[in-house]
């Protein structure tokens, strides 16, 4: 009895790191949101937006996601009000949203429409990144319909976007 416990175990054992290593496979835009720590505020605001489903579409999407730091920077007040606020929360994050796959290598300096509908200033000098004050800290996260940049700052769109 104890060999067919063990047995058991064993392959038990051998799925499990069998699928953790294929568990690492490309996910949506808004998966890749999910699964980084350091985003746990970015992604409750896109659920709150309704954003989750789009950002789970075909995109291509790429989205520069503030970290949880970047919205610690943010007063209290304004990010609450912003929470509060279901159409300029939908504003200020599809702002951070290119309708197309930008890898960091090919950013060029200028402007690029977002999904908001106003530009974003991009710009590269050697091997940093800036969109608008931010500074990319990580690049390239691929996901199955785009790509994720880390950045340090949050995004606000000019008045009236």
């Amino acid at each position: 009895m104890f060999k067919h416990h063990f047995i058991f175990a064993f392959t038990a054992a051998i799925t499990l790191l069998a699928g953790c290593a294929t568990g690492s496979r490309p996910v949506s835009v808004a998966d890749t949101l999910a699964s980084q720590p350091q985003l746990s505020t970015l992604n409750g605001l896109v659920a709150k937006a309704g954003l989750t489903d789009t950002l789970k579409g075909t995109g291509p999407f790429t989205v520069f996601a503030p970290t949880n730091e970047a919205f610690s920077k943010v007063p209290a007040a304004a990010l609450q009000a912003l929470a509060n606020d279901p159409v300029k929360l939908k504003a200020v994050l599809t702002y951070h949203v290119l309708p197309a796959k930008v890898m960091a290598a090919d950013v060029k300096n200028g402007n690029s429409k977002t999904v908001n509908g106003a530009n974003l200033a991009l710009s590269k000098a050697g091997d940093f990144v800036t969109v608008e004050d931010a500074l990319v800290q990580t690049p390239d996260i691929s996901a199955t319909n785009g790509i994720v940049h880390i950045v340090d700052g949050v995004l606000m769109p000019p008045a009236g976007r």
